[in-house]
């Protein structure tokens, strides 16, 4: 089976010969790293990321060597004795000065991208499978930290001692994406990183650094099974992640929403979580409010180096921007009154 020289470089580094390929098929839906899955003849079926070129003005600051990040997420995930439906790393390449240069082997985990069979599900199946995605977030949220907050790839700095100082990290990387590709938000890049700083102080109300997600959109959690006995069959593409505070991952889990008002996500989450139910308090509603305008800025900004153009450019530019201005006129209302 004829399949591409990159490729091809990568399974021969761990043994796998052509022969030994049975199908090789590539994957979209993702935005950054080429993605392939591949089904061996003795029955096992892999997937395989390599990432793009790092070369200048293709990405945003954070995302260099993201496939660290992403073998660090389903390695710790791993050690959960549950069964948490995430990839497991086969094998990883992570030089990309090797001659087959950076990447990751994963297994691959079954089903369908949740949006897709959004319209197929049994009555009341939805609700129960947003209680399943809450108990297994919960639990990839009770995985110890290596040592500190922040990215592993230490792309932007070392893991930090605090979250406020990673996650001031974090901000002022995007917001200086910003203004390398003259990316258009709705206020100037000073001034959001002024708003964003004034409000960072609620962020040493965390301690205790999680494996965040911070990509857990539908997109990327596949639910097998047929209607009414489905599941969730897998938590992927978390090359994203960062150790940091749990509630993040709550930005991503209700995009464009309210988690709030997500009553069975939360009832299976607080049943699997450290801390229990979540109480949204002040500190909780600011710290989400920051996390929003954070995402938001990366969608944004992300544009320039995607080179997204036309009907895609005008969609991001009038969902994404009200929403940033929201989530900082949040965070100007919290300051304000001192919450």
């Amino acid at each position: 089976m004829p399949i591409d020289s990159a490729l091809s470089a990568v399974l021969g580094s761990v043994g796998v010969p052509p022969e030994l390929i049975a199908s090789c098929d590539p994957l979209t839906g993702g935005t950054y790293n080429a993605v392939t899955r591949v089904g061996l003849t003795d029955g096992r079926e892999w997937v395989v990321k390599t990432p793009p070129p790092a070369t200048a003005g293709t990405h945003l600051g954070y995302e260099r060597d993201l496939l660290v990040n992403e073998v660090a997420f389903y390695t710790a995930a791993a050690g959960l004795a549950d069964g948490t439906p995430v990839p497991r790393v086969v094998h990883s390449g992570l030089d990309p000065a090797a001659p087959e240069g950076a990447y990751m082997i994963m297994t691959s985990c079954p089903g369908r991208p949740w949006h897709e069979v959004t319209g197929a599900m049994a009555d009341g199946e939805e609700q129960r499978l947003r209680g399943d995605l809450g108990r297994a977030v919960g639990r990839l949220h009770t995985v110890p930290a290596p040592g500190g907050f922040g990215y592993p790839s230490a792309a932007l700095a070392p893991l930090a001692p605090t979250w406020r100082q990673a996650f001031t990290t974090m901000t002022d990387a995007v917001l200086a994406d910003a203004l390398t590709y003259a990316a258009r938000l709705p206020r100037a890049a000073p001034d959001i990183r002024g708003l964003l700083g004034a409000a960072s102080y609620v962020l040493d109300d965390v301690t205790r650094p999680a494996l965040v997600h911070f990509d857990l959109w539908q997109g990327n959690i596949l639910v097998t099974g047929e209607p009414g006995a489905r599941r969730i069959g897998g938590i992927i593409d978390g090359e994203r992640m960062f150790w940091g505070d749990p509630a993040a991952d709550f930005v991503s889990l209700a995009l464009f929403g309210n988690i709030e008002e997500d009553e069975d996500f939360l009832d299976g989450y607080g049943a699997s979580a450290p801390g229990g139910p979540v109480e949204f308090g002040d500190s909780l509603r600011l710290r989400l409010a920051l996390y929003r305008s954070y995402l938001y800025l990366i969608m944004l900004v992300e544009t320039v180096p995607r080179k997204t153009a036309g009907a895609d450019l005008e969609w991001t530019w009038n969902e994404v921007a009200p929403r940033l201005e929201a989530a900082l006129g949040e965070v100007e209302s919290a300051l304000r009154t001192g919450r």
